[in-house]
């Protein structure tokens, strides 16, 4: 997105993931965030998708609740969400089947 506050993924398997952070962060127009990826790009696991200034955006007045989405859910069977708060690089997010 051209405003940087939210990233969508297509996995090698086709789960379309999309990534926002925030609420209503659209309205800042790419401030605090800094995208290190480009559309069409492949990544794997471990890669550095963006950076956000977490403070600044809450000081602007808006949320960073980030949701995570599965657009193309109805494709898949289940989709599991792990059960912790924070989630570090390498850990396991959603265990998604079809």
């Amino acid at each position: 997105f051209p405003t940087k506050h939210a990233i969508g993924l297509t996995s090698d398997k086709g789960v379309e993931i999309l990534i926002h952070i925030g609420m209503d962060t659209v309205k800042l127009d790419g401030k605090y965030f800094t995208s290190h990826i480009e559309e069409g790009q492949k990544i794997k696991k471990g890669d550095l998708l963006m950076e956000f200034d977490t403070e600044k955006i809450k000081e602007a007045k808006y949320s960073v609740i980030t949701p995570i989405v599965i657009t193309n859910f109805e494709n898949y069977g289940d989709i599991e969400e792990t059960s912790v708060d924070y989630i570090n690089v390498g850990d396991i997010l959603l265990n998604i089947k079809k």
